[in-house]
């Protein structure tokens, strides 16, 4: 049985606490709905993405954050420095070089504690966030989703109804892969093994948080280096499925440490250091929905899609999405009108913008493909290259950078979200 505060209907039901979903739980709460939060493990989490890009300023002012975080002790983050496979070192992307703003200085973040900062202020904004909650199914009646199953572990689940389910269940993508409607990329075929370190070297003064990407040898692949709070490095490598494990034991801390060995611009920063914790492993993480929302419900974040962590997008692009879907179902609700209609306003839009960032990866990705070499031959596209770095790519601008850089490398077509079809029966979370 659902207990009395659980009687339905609410106006929304979010399902995971993950940034997109604390995003859209505490804007719908300001907005006065009625919110259920529901997630199923217990805060704080370990979870990956540590480096947020500047651009997360906004939907995190919008949030209430901002002042949090500056009196947090979170790492700050200036610039992202790029080391080639040689070890040579490129000048730093200064972000406040380019655009002279507050939010050009950002948090390298320890997610456990960064995703409870948030879910505490979801619930500080009027969000009734449960965790330790299990959904079983989201229900549809008529092919429009109505409600959960849900109850907390170990407990039989039960109906709770809600004029709009959003799925905020990350890489789990419980609706998309339920509706088959998850696509993942076959050119971004990835893997990540990666690890936190203590002792590791760092550079001093306004460089110590910078991010470093670092090639390892032959550029077979590339090592993110992000320096976090209580001396804390988070290490990790990213290279093809293939090249990581084929032939190879399948011993994940063997493989980051050989990695490791491979690479110029990462061993002498943990000659000194020590692993942390254990080693994990993520692969085959680039993919997209082919819709955003439907009749009833709504897929945000990671369980809309996600493209590589080469650039940090994984929680701004959660956190916009987050936002945009959540001022999209408010217009819904007062409209009295949760169809796919109202509820994909935000969608085109956000999707034009993912697809930019795609194909900035997909350009660092291309054998013999410089940056440094693409801004020798168009200096003017500095600013707005920059501008994509910290999250700017949601105007025409972008043209400025793909334009001239389509001469130097191939890129992607850019994907768009497809026409609505008629969804029925439930789907499993």
């Amino acid at each position: 049985m659902v207990s009395d505060n659980l009687a339905g209907p609410f106006d929304v039901i979010v399902v995971g606490a993950g940034p997109a979903g604390c995003t859209a739980a505490t804007i719908l709460a300001q907005y006065g709905h009625r919110v259920l939060q529901l997630e199923k493990e217990s805060f704080p989490r370990f979870h990956i993405g540590e480096s947020l890009m500047p651009l997360t300023f906004w939907p995190l002012r919008r949030l209430g954050m901002i002042e949090k975080l500056r009196c947090s002790d979170f790492v700050r983050k200036e610039s992202v420095q790029f080391v080639n496979d040689l070890g040579k070192t490129s000048a730093p992307f200064y972000f406040h070089q380019t655009h002279p703003h507050e939010s050009s200085t950002t948090w390298q973040v320890t997610r456990g504690r960064f995703d409870q900062m948030l879910l505490e202020n979801a619930r500080e904004k009027g969000a009734d966030a449960r965790e330790g909650w299990l959904v079983h199914d989201v229900l549809f009646e008529d092919g429009r989703a109505v409600g959960v199953l849900a109850g907390p572990h170990g407990e039989p689940p039960a109906p709770i109804h809600a004029r709009v389910v959003v799925d905020a269940t990350g890489n789990n993508a419980m609706l998309s892969r339920k509706l088959k409607l998850r696509c993942p990329d076959p050119k971004l075929r990835k893997a990540a093994v990666f690890a936190h370190y203590a002792g590791a070297t760092r550079d001093t003064g306004i460089d110590e948080g910078a991010t470093i990407v670092a090639h390892v040898d032959q550029r077979r692949g590339w090592f993110w280096v992000i320096p976090l709070e209580y001396d804390i490095t988070s290490i990790g490598v990213v290279a093809d499925i293939d090249y990581l494990f084929k032939g190879r034991k399948g011993d994940p801390a063997a493989v980051l440490d050989e990695e490791i060995d491979r690479c110029a611009g990462v061993r002498p920063r943990l000659v000194n250091a020590r692993r942390t914790s254990q080693v994990h492993v993520l692969s085959d993480f680039s993919w997209s929905s082919t819709r955003c929302a439907g009749d009833g419900w709504v897929l945000i974040g990671d369980a809309f899609g996600f493209l590589d962590p080469i650039y940090s997008s994984g929680v701004f692009l959660a956190l916009v999405s987050g936002e945009r879907a959540a001022d999209a179902i408010h217009d819904a609700l007062l409209h009295d009108d949760p169809s796919e209609r109202r509820l994909a306003a935000w969608g085109d839009e956000f999707y034009r913008g993912m697809q930019a960032m795609r194909k900035l990866v997909y350009a660092f990705y291309t054998d013999g493909f410089s940056f440094g070499e693409f801004n020798r031959r168009n200096p003017t596209a500095l600013k707005d290259l920059v501008g994509i770095l910290i999250g700017d790519v949601f105007t025409d601008a972008v043209n400025n950078v793909f334009n001239p850089m389509s001469q130097m490398c191939p890129l992607p077509e850019p994907l768009t979200l497809a026409s609505s079809a008629p969804t029925t029966g439930a789907a499993a979370g």
